[in-house]
């Protein structure tokens, strides 16, 4: 199972440190990054494995969206079946 999470807002230090820790907190593994900077605004889209993590999905969305108040910023966690669905022709 996988899980695609973008994270959009002012760029700061120490934002994908701050997201990759929480992801390792909850067991979750990162497996691909995409980051880039446009201007001043800071743009990621994360693909993670959770086929091992120790939290449930809904509660994992839930502290990633507080994470993303803490750090001002718009963090989106997606379970892969429901991105897979959206973008399906």
């Amino acid at each position: 199972m996988r899980a695609v999470i973008t994270v959009v807002g002012k760029d700061t230090v120490g934002i994908l440190a701050r997201v990759s820790s929480l992801c390792a907190k909850f067991n979750v593994n990162i497996s691909d990054v995409s980051q880039t900077i446009l201007q001043d605004m800071f743009c990621m889209i994360m693909l993670c494995d959770i086929s091992k993590i120790n939290i449930d999905f809904n509660d994992f969305v839930d502290n990633m969206q507080e994470l993303g108040k803490t750090l001002n910023m718009s963090i989106h966690v997606m379970h892969e079946d429901i991105f897979n669905s959206m973008h399906r022709i």
